[in-house]
């Protein structure tokens, strides 16, 4: 997976919009105000932070050994950087949706209706 596909995946979420509010570098994807990706753009590898439950991380850090780690500069209990290049293209795909999903479920009910109308 490369660049412009991960980001196209990620706009195509109900309500996901794109910014740079960390500097040029950092493409930061949210939800009703909420952030659900971040992609390093100037990194090598290339990396994307992904909201995690806590102990499917963990998993994912021992099964995808070096390719997926605890965030930098992110709580590393719930947020994992995958070198997505290098990771099966669906796998990615199941945890940018599992990263807005988590983020979807911290929405208030009246932010989860404002989504579910657009």
């Amino acid at each position: 997976m490369d660049v412009e596909t991960c980001r196209a995946y990620c706009l195509q979420k109900r309500g996901a919009t794109e910014s740079f509010p960390f500097g040029p570098d950092t493409l930061v994807f949210k939800v009703q105000g909420k952030i659900f990706a971040l992609m390093g753009l100037d990194s090598v590898p290339h990396r994307i932070n992904l909201k995690c439950d806590p102990e499917r991380a963990l998993d994912l850090r021992l099964e995808y050994e070096g390719l997926i780690e605890g965030a930098y500069h992110m709580n590393k209990k719930h947020w994992n950087s995958l070198q997505y290049p290098s990771l099966p293209p669906v796998l990615v795909q199941s945890l940018i949706d599992h990263s807005y999903d988590l983020v979807i479920q911290g929405l208030s009910r009246k932010q989860q209706q404002e989504l579910q109308n657009l």
